[in-house]
């Protein structure tokens, strides 16, 4: 089910590395093609195209005025959720809030020089959109994720889009977003969805920036309309690397790669250890858990796949391989996790000890769980508050100090051949 290769095996383990490396979202041109139609048409059409594009991909047929979602029928829908459930949702909401708290940034203004004052100013944005996808990939987590952080900076207005069935189908959903406050959501789905929020329709008003999971059409769609809005970004499959020494139960390291291989047949669940026993205890104990598990077929074919089990012959061999991956998710369970992490450059999210599972980060620790996939922790962070302001740069030049700094103002503009450019500074000079 999940090979186990040794680093010495250097063809073989680069082979597998660069599968791993090379998964991401395939947005051929057919796809692009579709995907700019249905854009186009709901640019051109609005309403209307939403109401066809449902009918014709979900199989329900709206009036315009069941666009939106009323409250009474958001509140129904939460009602039906677990109590359990419902409290852990709350308990999920206190803690990410709690975290993003700390991420807010202040405004601030300095004087570099007499009479230079030069500052930025930290805006929210006026209109946040969030996509939920609809189907098995309906995460009440990722709701809480995505609008937690936009509350924290202070936006104004939150919509929700997700396909006219998830409300009805997972009513955990809709129990997260009454308990969040946003009632503002709209039975829409798919690029169409996207479109609307990118360029508005009747209905559905036009966001500033698009945050949220989806399938190909909607990774396409956010990819086609970036520009005219903002997005969070292009999210590839889902992927954690384990670092262990003997130190590690087989149990537990299982445990946890099977728990990112259910995530979908593209995940990667790789396991880097010094211990050759911990990597033949953790292969039998995958294949043992998964025995049980319900999602066995789709972990199976991830495992075989983009799995593996690599025997390296150094924790810094490991932190070399980790750091080449970029993985969304880290975990670490040696005798010596700070030194461990210390060496790690690029990872989304680090998971330190056998007690902090990845998925306490996914559902209830407190950071956000949207974070760099496809090796993209190179250059870029988890989603947060900083995602949800804009930062304004404030400049205030005195008469005095304009004309000690245009001289050089112009003869900078002048190597760029921007002679208008210099005149405007020099201009200052014949007050």
């Amino acid at each position: 089910m999940i090979e186990i290769i040794r680093s010495q095996e250097k063809d073989r383990l680069a082979t597998r590395l660069q599968a791993i490396r090379d998964r991401n979202v395939a947005l051929d041109d057919a796809l692009v093609s579709e995907v700019a139609a249905i854009i186009r048409e709901v640019r051109t059409r609005g309403d209307a195209a939403l109401i066809d594009y449902t009918a014709r991909f979900d199989s329900v047929q709206l009036r315009a005025s069941e666009l939106r979602v009323s409250e009474d029928t958001l509140k129904r829908s939460a009602l039906r959720v677990d109590s359990f459930v419902l409290e852990s949702l709350r308990e999920a909401i206190r803690n990410v809030r709690v975290f993003h708290e700390h991420q807010k940034e202040e405004s601030w203004e300095i004087t570099p020089a007499e009479g230079v004052r030069l500052g930025q100013r930290i805006n929210p944005i006026a209109r946040a959109g969030l996509y939920v996808p609809g189907g098995t990939a309906a995460y009440p987590s990722s709701v809480v994720m995505n609008v937690v952080p936009a509350q924290v900076a202070g936006v104004r207005r939150i919509l929700v889009t997700t396909p006219p069935r998830t409300l009805a189908e997972n009513p955990a959903v809709a129990a997260a977003l009454v308990e969040l406050n946003v009632t503002e959501v709209y039975a829409v789905g798919g690029a169409q969805a996207i479109a609307a929020l990118a360029y508005g329709t009747e209905t559905v008003p036009r966001v500033d920036k698009i945050t949220g999971p989806g399938n190909k059409y909607v990774a396409a769609a956010k990819k086609l309309v970036f520009g005219a809005v903002g997005i969070d970004s292009i999210a590839g499959p889902s992927e954690v690397v384990i670092i262990a020494d003997d130190s590690a139960r087989a149990d537990f390291v299982a445990a946890d790669l099977l728990a990112q291989a259910e995530h979908g047949e593209d995940a990667s669940a790789i396991l880097l250890t010094t211990s050759e026993d911990l990597a033949r205890e953790t292969a039998a104990e995958v294949k043992l858990q998964a025995a049980s598990l319900s999602r066995r077929a789709i972990l199976e074919r991830s495992l075989a796949r983009y799995g593996a089990i690599v025997f390296v012959a150094s924790l810094d061999e490991a932190c070399a391989i980790a750091n080449e991956l970029a993985p969304e998710h880290l975990e670490l369970m040696t005798n010596d996790n700070e030194g461990v992490a210390a060496q790690i450059r690029e990872a989304g999210a680090i998971f330190f000890g056998a007690h902090t599972p990845e998925a306490v980060g996914d559902y209830l620790a407190g950071p956000n769980h949207v974070l760099p996939t496809g090796r993209a922790a190179r250059f870029s962070s988890a989603l947060g508050v900083y995602d949800f302001v804009k930062r304004t740069s404030l400049l205030r030049y005195s008469s005095e100090a304009i004309k000690r700094s245009a001289a050089m103002v112009a003869a900078l503009a002048a190597v760029e051949g921007l002679d208008a450019h210099a005149r405007s500074a020099l201009l200052r000079l014949e007050q």
